[in-house]
């Protein structure tokens, strides 16, 4: 049976054949589709840290924005932290991205990088994101959206339990409209025993930022678990 890496691989490209059609207005942000740079590190990144038959625990947050995971398609990875923490060079511009910092504040209290990874596979709700007049737009921005993209998040969802992923918990990465939505799908779902919440990194990097290792404490502690 091929690794966890190489079926991650196929998964998320496969994904591409289910993409419905989004609203007026609304464009999706398709990295891996559209950048030859983007599938070469999301493979070595998954090569690095998933060539191996363990089962993960899903931490899903709400969809890639323009300068995270809609750039390499690593969720909460930005360029710089992908070649400056995971040793994975590429050609993007090395620009930081709010919700990264505060994702890898996580990863290294955790135990680091082989650690982390090593237990959970972090990806989003809606795996590629969308933008709408030129900024960052999510999946329950608006109804018709939200609506268009059930079938998409039921196959990704699907598809990653599929794969080996632990259907005892999933961490949603939001206490908001995220979990909102992840726990009420999940109630007529049955993917997971339970949903826990977890405060968005941005939420906490924008208003909380005082209180950031109060806040990877709260993540250690429910990781934990």
């Amino acid at each position: 049976m091929p690794k966890l890496a190489q079926r991650l691989n196929h998964h998320f490209t496969d994904l591409h054949d289910h993409l419905p059609p989004v609203p007026a207005g609304v464009e999706w942000l398709l990295p891996l589709q559209n950048l030859p740079e983007t599938a070469r590190v999301f493979t070595a990144f998954l090569e690095k840290y998933y060539n191996d038959e363990r089962p993960r625990t899903l931490i899903l947050g709400i969809n890639p924005g323009r300068f995270g995971a809609g750039i390499t398609n690593v969720a909460f990875t930005d360029p710089l932290r992908l070649e400056r923490d995971c040793g994975i060079p590429n050609s993007f511009d090395k620009k930081e991205e709010l919700s990264a910092q505060f994702i890898y504040k996580v990863v290294y209290a955790y135990g680091g990088l082989d650690a982390f990874f090593g237990r959970f596979f972090v990806n989003s709700v809606v795996p590629f994101g969308f933008v709408k007049g030129g900024v960052n737009y999510n999946y329950y921005d608006e109804k018709p959206l939200q609506e268009a993209m059930l079938p998409l998040i039921r196959y990704h969802v699907r598809g990653l339990l599929d794969l080996g992923m632990n259907p005892q918990v999933c961490y949603c990465l939001g206490e908001g409209q995220n979990f909102k939505f992840l726990n009420k799908f999940n109630e007529q779902e049955g993917f997971f025993g339970k949903v826990v919440p977890l405060p968005h990194p941005r939420f906490i990097m924008q208003y909380r930022r005082k209180r950031m290792e109060e806040f990877v404490g709260l993540y250690l502690a429910a990781l934990s678990q």
